[in-house]
């Protein structure tokens, strides 16, 4: 579990690159004012905007920026084999959710300490002081729900995908069959690119969740 997997950071790297691209990509068509490209843009921006401000009941523009990136990391990692079949969802690596899920603790701790201030973030755990053992679990299993729930979802629809592939393999006639219905694409967009969509927008729901939790007095200050 906890060994470097070389597959795993190469599909990692693969992403970022790939976002990296995007990013360019993005500002360059933005520069030329491409009206398709803009609206596309403007309109994913404007949605994480929305969800960002409903959730926290304010706008934020450090936790927009923190959820709407780590959506698109997550999303790609997920459908990373989609498009490069050669390669591992990152994701279906526990070492990856942990790491995500780690990164999603410290940085709603981080926000609700400068929300709340130490004192009052501190009196949330002892309040009753016998009960200091019980909120401290329940924040440590935050963390290990929405790590192993990402990746039970991607390693389980990479272990159906596979079964489907092995089973399909042995005869020419029905992958001829399944090519010419659509039922292989049909397959690839279901446990590619629907189901990497829907665990990385549930990963950011559930950690915008718990930042509207922890800082949801941030707004009287």
């Amino acid at each position: 579990m906890w060994s470097i997997h070389q597959e795993t950071v190469i599909a990692t790297w693969a992403v970022l690159i790939v976002i990296a691209l995007v990013i360019v990509i993005a500002r360059f068509a933005l520069y030329k004012k491409s009206e398709v490209v803009h609206y596309i843009i403007t309109s994913f921006v404007r949605y994480f905007i929305d969800l960002c401000t409903e959730t926290m009941g304010f706008f934020n523009r450090a936790h927009f920026s923190f959820i709407t990136s780590l959506f698109i990391f997550i999303f790609l990692c997920n459908t990373v084999t989609t498009f490069f079949p050669w390669l591992e969802e990152p994701t279906s690596d526990l070492n990856t959710t942990f790491a995500l899920g780690i990164s999603s603790f410290l940085y709603i701790q981080v926000a609700s300490l400068q929300a709340l201030g130490i004192r009052e973030y501190l009196r949330e755990y002892f309040t009753p002081p016998f009960m200091f053992p019980l909120h401290l679990t329940g924040k440590i299993a935050s963390v290990v729900s929405i790590s192993f729930r990402l990746f039970g979802n991607i390693f389980g629809g990479g272990i159906i995908t596979q079964i489907y592939n092995n089973a399909k393999a042995g005869s020419v006639a029905l992958e001829t069959v399944l090519l010419f219905t659509g039922f292989n694409l049909v397959i690839s967009l279901f446990f590619g690119v629907f189901e990497g969509l829907i665990q990385a927008f549930v990963f950011c729901m559930l950690t915008l969740t718990y930042l509207a939790i922890g800082t949801q007095h941030e707004e009287a200050h």
